[in-house]
């Protein structure tokens, strides 16, 4: 026990004179106190260390105190993982072209996805595009599903907006003016994911409609394999 050396030593006999001569450099106690002391600088030093990290974890709070939650991991290669079976079987057609890339940075990771389907005469062509965001400094909940989307040149019918329950923390789900086509966003934590899907009738195509409500299933669906498939 701590107590024991002491005890059995004479500490508590010596004069006066004795301590402070056992204090000076080269005094004859000089090696036992510097040994007693070791347990208690090795102690103070893990104390200070301590204080140094806490203290370190509390200025990256109070420096980015609302980091978004990060639930995800980044893809290098999208296209591996953006498969589109469902959309492609709304579709009745299958996607190819892929052509995809990324972005690391410090507050944001992003990789992109395109697929379009090949030209078939008398029949719709498909094209798809899907975004991943993941901010790592700041919450991009406040301008969630404000900007254009994949595609700065198509308009968004908000009117028509419908909110997705069940799919990370928000989802919504627009529609094109103009030309037919889709937008979905999902907003879960500090990432952000963007799916479009658009169709395009040639001038030599058959008339025909699309189901717009199986084609916004399908990205539902799709999107939720995805999410999936980059969870932690």
């Amino acid at each position: 026990m701590i107590g024991e050396p002491e005890v059995d030593g004479d500490w508590h006999t010596a004069s006066g004179a004795e301590l402070a001569a056992e204090a000076l450099p080269g005094g004859p106690g000089r090696e036992r106190a510097r040994g007693a002391r070791r347990p208690w600088l090795w102690a103070l030093g893990g104390m200070v260390a301590a204080s140094a990290v806490w203290a370190g974890a509390l200025a990256v709070q109070e420096r980015f105190p609302d980091l978004p939650r990060l639930d995800y991991v980044h893809s290098p290669d999208l296209c591996k993982e953006f498969e589109l079976k469902t959309v492609g079987q709304a579709a009745g057609r299958e996607f190819e072209g892929r052509q995809s890339g990324e972005g690391v940075y410090l507050a944001q990771d992003w990789s992109y996805c395109s697929v379009s389907t090949q030209y078939e005469e008398g029949g719709m062509v498909y094209g798809a595009q899907l975004l991943v965001e993941l901010h790592k400094k700041s919450d991009p909940e406040v301008e969630f599903a404000t900007g254009p989307g994949t595609d700065p040149a198509t308009r968004l019918d908000i009117d028509e907006r419908q909110e997705v329950q069940g799919l990370g923390d928000r989802a919504v789900l627009d529609r094109y003016y103009a030309q037919g086509g889709s937008r979905l966003m999902v907003l879960d934590g500090g990432a952000v994911f963007t799916l479009t899907v658009q169709w395009f009738q040639p001038r030599d195509a058959l008339p025909g409609t699309i189901d717009e409500n199986a084609m916004d299933a399908a990205m539902i669906e799709d999107m939720r394999t995805l999410m999936t498939k980059l969870k932690r």
